[in-house]
């Protein structure tokens, strides 16, 4: 948890906050290195075609994803879908009507 009552000694002074050193030049992002590593290339062999090639890194993972999905692991397709087709956003809207037909049907239900 923060605390809410810092020393005065580490307060902020007035018109400062954060870190005012920030990164140290020359540090890459996060984002910046995987895009790096990714990127790699690495003579593999190719587990749809089982010919040997020059892949990246990025490619590697993709066919282990592919070759996961082919044998029925269905997150590993759900991330391929996503990858390629972004992730499917179910509208409030669309809830709430599936819940109104679940009640009318536990209502009919009911009645018999």
């Amino acid at each position: 948890m923060s605390n809410s009552n810092p020393s005065p000694g580490t307060r902020f002074k007035p018109g400062q906050s954060g870190n005012l050193k920030g990164r140290t030049k020359g540090v890459k992002n996060r984002s910046t290195v995987v895009k790096y590593w990714l990127k790699a290339g690495e003579v593999f062999v190719n587990p749809i075609t089982e010919e040997e090639q020059k892949l990246t890194q990025e490619d590697i993972v993709t066919l282990a994803q592919i070759t996961e999905a082919r044998e029925g692991n269905t997150k590993a397709y759900n991330a391929l879908m996503d990858s390629r087709y972004g992730k499917a956003v179910q509208r409030n809207e669309d809830k709430q009507k599936v819940i109104a037909e679940i009640n009318v049907n536990i209502k009919k239900c009911q009645e018999l």
